[in-house]
């Protein structure tokens, strides 16, 4: 009997040769966890960069398409916005407006005459006279409005509603008093239905809606 061979092992279970059993060392528990993590990470990475493809090429999310298509159809935030109407500074009334009244024509009386009528549409009416040396039967079309440069978009604007073709020029006085020089081509102011109706769409003009070209540039 072999000395390898344990007491009581015999016969067919006698171990002889020169060899001895080998025994397999136990398994790496760390190399299996670590083997683990970087095939779920390889995975992971893959899966998210085909999203990124399929992303890119069927336009986006659900989310961004979804965005994208408000985008499209202006209803997008702040469209709501470009659709107010942006008014301009409230214009004065006629009662808030000195009007210095100015005969340049050859007829007489005309500056009264006009005068007395713009007071009873709520003017107020300053001076009432022949125009001076440098006006006189030099105004060729209906009138002239002369002011300062601060009532170019608000006075002589309610003003020229009751005088159809006037010229608005400004100079460089003092106060906010306005001049109406009359010419050679007036003959009497705008009727009073007709220029109610243009003071009030100064007043209070009519909402403006964008276009849609707009409206997408608004997004």
């Amino acid at each position: 009997m072999s000395m390898l061979t344990p007491p009581g092992m015999g016969g067919k279970y006698r171990i002889t040769g020169n060899r001895f059993p080998h025994m397999r060392r136990p398994p790496n528990r760390r190399r299996i966890v670590l083997g683990v993590v970087a095939t779920t990470a390889v995975f992971g990475l893959a899966g998210w960069g085909t999203a990124q493809l399929v992303e890119v090429f069927t336009g986006g999310t659900g989310e961004h398409r979804s965005a994208a298509a408000q985008k499209k159809a202006g209803n997008c935030k702040g469209a709501g916005d470009a659709r107010d109407v942006r008014r301009s500074a409230p214009v004065p009334k006629p009662g808030d407006i000195t009007v210095n009244v100015y005969n340049a024509t050859p007829r007489g009386g005309l500056a009264k005459i006009t005068a007395d009528e713009l007071e009873r549409r709520g003017f107020r009416i300053g001076r009432v006279g022949n125009a001076e040396e440098d006006l006189d039967k030099k105004v060729e079309g209906t009138g002239v409005l002369l002011g300062p440069r601060a009532a170019l978009d608000g006075a002589m604007k309610v003003l020229g509603t009751q005088l159809a073709g006037t010229e608005a020029k400004t100079d460089d006085r003092e106060g906010q008093d306005i001049d109406l020089v009359l010419g050679t081509a007036y003959s009497t102011l705008t009727p009073k239905e007709q220029a109610d109706k243009a003071l009030a769409a100064l007043t209070d003009p009519p909402r403006q809606q964008p276009s849609p070209s707009a409206s997408a540039t608004a997004c």
